[in-house]
């Protein structure tokens, strides 16, 4: 990535106009370039401005999407893994998922990621580098060019931990909902975070209609601080009092990942005491609606761990005991399992690789 030259695609309209102004260029020219880049085109490439314009950008700005580097399609479902290669020979992966109401892609946000949860492939290796707003935006673009076919719903799932590279995760929502640009919809985003308390609260002032999806994976403190490190700085109590606040704040539910690990946090007993906990924190008397959703993930197997996967029959059971203590709980589908389309495990196969060569 460029750090001398202005980084065109991360600006947002106003910014791109007072930028273009400081050039010596029309009001007007902030929206050609804006729509264009927004559609995956460089302005060396465009056609509505003129050589002398295009001089002047190449001098002070600069425009770059991000390489596919390996791409791998689900001959089950057609889910579309990307390892997408940046500008400075760092990878990031991306998973595009085809649903009845839409496709919907799942974002990178660092180059690897320093939250340390010990099940996720992403943090191996910690965080290199926080993603440009650009950087994410790219992903969405090239995606959907590659396909062929709308991009419509966004999960920022992928590696790295969304609020931990807080501002530029925030401009990129604001560039992707522009309605010059992709025009995707807050209401049509969801952002998921391990517990940064203190981004929460700050989240909730954005005015954005996101979904926030919490990874909360264990039940007590005990258990979740054994896979989770940030447990050790917002415990469960204080990150259920931040999810209260969120929802009084914004009236935008809130969704609970929780990944089965067999042995781990999977029993009969894990799952009342979840029921317990989510019910005592955010509805304390009668009256209170907040609306708990609870999503189930069987943990994904990560060659450099030793979790394995919960069995159907006992996903189906602790998914009925939060049922029946007044929980709303759903398994995840499963897409893309013949590409291993879980983030993390693409670029660490690809690092690797690199590293035996």
């Amino acid at each position: 990535m460029n750090t001398q030259k202005v980084d065109l695609l991360s600006l947002l309209p106003d910014e791109l106009e007072e930028f273009l102004i400081s050039l010596g260029e029309p009001k007007y020219r902030a929206k050609q370039l804006f729509t264009q880049m927004h559609r995956g085109v460089s302005p060396v490439d465009m056609t509505n401005i003129g050589k002398i314009t295009k001089q002047k950008l190449d001098e002070v700005a600069f425009y770059s999407l991000p390489r596919i580097k390996r791409k791998l399609v689900s001959a089950i479902d057609g889910t579309v893994k990307y390892l997408f290669e940046l500008s400075d020979g760092n990878s990031v992966e991306s998973v595009v998922m085809k649903y009845k109401h839409g496709n919907t892609i799942c974002v990178s946000s660092q180059v690897g990621c320093r939250m340390g949860c010990a099940f996720c492939a992403s943090t191996i290796g910690g965080k290199l580098r926080d993603l440009a707003p650009s950087e994410i935006l790219g992903q969405v673009l090239v995606a959907q060019n590659d396909t062929g076919e709308r991009i419509s719903n966004i999960v920022m799932m992928g590696i790295g931990e969304p609020l931990d590279n807080y501002q530029n995760v925030i401009k990129f929502l604001r560039l992707v909902g522009c309605e010059d640009g992709m025009n995707i919809g807050y209401r049509h985003i969801s952002v998921s975070t391990c517990g940064l308390v203190d981004k929460i609260d700050m989240l909730a002032k954005e005015d954005m209609p996101i979904t926030l999806s919490i990874s909360l994976h264990a039940s007590d403190d005990e258990t979740r601080s054994s896979i989770m490190p940030v447990n050790r700085r917002w415990n469960i109590a204080a990150l259920l009092d931040a999810c209260r606040r969120y929802y009084q704040s914004t009236g935008r539910r809130i969704s609970f990942e929780y990944t089965l690990i067999s042995g781990k946090n999977d029993s009969v007993a894990s799952a009342e005491r979840l029921a317990k906990l989510l019910n005592k924190a955010l509805r304390p008397s009668k009256s209170d609606s907040f609306p708990i959703h609870v999503n189930l993930i069987p943990v994904n197997p990560v060659a450099e761990t030793e979790f394995s996967a919960t069995g159907k029959q006992a996903v189906q059971r602790f998914a009925k005991t939060l049922e029946d203590n007044g929980i709303r709980a759903t398994v995840r589908r499963t897409l893309g399992a013949d590409i291993n389309a879980s983030c993390g495990q693409l670029r660490r196969e690809e690092e690797k690789k690199n590293a035996y060569n």
